[in-house]
């Protein structure tokens, strides 16, 4: 959904009350052991006038096996409090609700846990417009803000979480300035990982260095789906 505005109407890239109510609704829906040396098990103190008793060999007990994170494909996310950070394999990413105003688009981004086992999220997904395919770029990826708290969300399995993402509408700037481009896809990389997913996205994004894209931290719950 796209909702334009006179450049002269919509330079602020930031629109309160619908913020306020989309975040609102969419809070609503949703030691290695090391060896130790023990003594000889029975070993023979005891001497005989013939010879003395040699005690056997120390028992040494295995080392125990170092617990290791879970990684997935392309990531850089590593166990948090014991439990592995959501790997992009593990997720279903999707748009769930959206609403414009004030010459913006607020699309909620949801990730549901299809791993079969507990995972995190913490932090900020990152989020991008792109054309093709092939895929390209379309100018900056999302900056983050602080519209909502940074924090870990544990998701079990089938949970779901979202990120907020702005999209300022490209028609707000002078076409020399901003150079419009239309979308066919977002680009999305879950929190801390480096392997991303397409979601087939229509909208204009500018090719030229303007900030348009504004994504906040997850948070826990859905967003509704599309």
């Amino acid at each position: 959904m796209t909702i334009r505005a006179t450049p002269a109407g919509v330079r602020a890239v930031s629109a309160p009350l619908a913020l306020a109510a989309l975040v609102a609704l969419v809070a609503g829906c949703s030691s290695a052991s090391s060896p130790t040396s023990s003594p000889p098990p029975a070993a023979s103190q005891a001497a005989t006038s013939a010879a003395a008793a040699t005690p056997s060999a120390p028992a040494t007990s295995a080392p125990a096996s170092s617990p290791t994170a879970t990684a997935g494909s392309g990531g850089t996310g590593g166990a948090a409090g014991g439990t592995p950070s959501c790997a992009t394999r593990d997720l279903k990413v999707a748009a769930g609700l959206a609403q414009g105003a004030a010459g913006s688009v607020y699309q909620v981004i949801d990730f549901t846990n299809i791993s079969g086992a507990t995972c995190t999220l913490f932090g900020y997904p990152g989020v991008s417009l792109v054309s093709g395919p092939p895929y390209a770029q379309i100018g900056l990826a999302a900056k983050r803000t602080n519209t909502a708290p940074v924090k870990q969300i544990t998701l079990a399995p089938d949970a779901t979480a979202n990120a907020l993402l702005q999209i300022v509408d490209a028609l707000n700037f002078p076409a020399s300035t901003c150079s419009p481009t239309k979308s066919t896809n977002l680009r999305v990389f879950p929190p801390n990982w480096t392997a991303s997913v397409y979601l087939p996205y229509a909208t204009e994004g500018c090719a030229k260095p303007v900030q348009t894209l504004f994504i906040g931290a997850v948070q826990a719950g859905s967003g509704g789906s599309s």
